[in-house]
């Protein structure tokens, strides 16, 4: 097996590292999506309760 040269390492490691941060934020957006609905609604029932 041939040694990978820095430039191959380096864009190795780049895409690991995008690949990480893109499911963190995609996780993060979904779960603050979420909290914002949950907020809206029991806000709304708090202020006009059925």
């Amino acid at each position: 097996m041939r040694e990978l040269s820095a430039e191959a390492r380096l864009h190795l490691y780049a895409r690991s590292v995008s690949r990480r941060t893109g499911t963190g934020l995609h996780t993060a957006a979904l779960y603050s999506a979420f909290a914002l609905i949950a907020a809206i609604v029991f806000g709304t029932l708090s202020v006009h309760p059925f």
